[in-house]
């Protein structure tokens, strides 16, 4: 199949497909005379399971630990444990983060007056106190 058929049985949009061609995580396709790659089932397989850990958050770098693993008919179910037992603690950081950035904007919005004065706590923050016409003399 070609790259649009095998884009439309993965639910990855072509440009992904060579995208994930070019870092690695499926082999380079097979091409036609004419220069069209050509993909296999177990090509749309392996695209399939790049999506959906890709919809659980992993990075590519870890898409290519998971993907040795699930070609590893060897492997143990505690390596794979691991790896999302690390994944999961990773989430979790980053939603500790996202909650801490969202309290303090939700904070900011509340104490913003939002009226026709200039006076604004959101880009008192953000600015950290420097001016704008400040920051931009210091930068020259």
């Amino acid at each position: 199949m070609n790259i649009g058929q095998a884009a439309k049985a993965s639910g990855i949009s072509a440009k992904m497909i060579r995208y994930y061609e070019r870092v690695g995580l499926i082999p380079e396709a097979t091409r036609t005379h004419s220069g069209y790659r050509v993909y296999t089932e177990k090509d749309v397989y392996t695209l399939r399971f790049i999506q959906k850990a890709r919809d659980l958050g992993f990075s590519v770098e870890k898409m290519h630990e998971l993907l040795s693993l699930w070609r590893d008919r060897g492997r143990t179910s505690a390596d794979v444990k691991a790896l999302a037992v690390e994944h999961i603690e990773a989430l979790k950081e980053k939603i500790e983060a996202l909650q801490a950035m969202h309290e303090t904007l939700r904070h900011l919005a509340e104490n913003c007056q939002g009226d026709e004065r200039p006076d604004c706590p959101i880009i008192d923050n953000l600015s950290d106190g420097v001016r704008a016409d400040e920051s931009r003399s210091k930068s020259c």
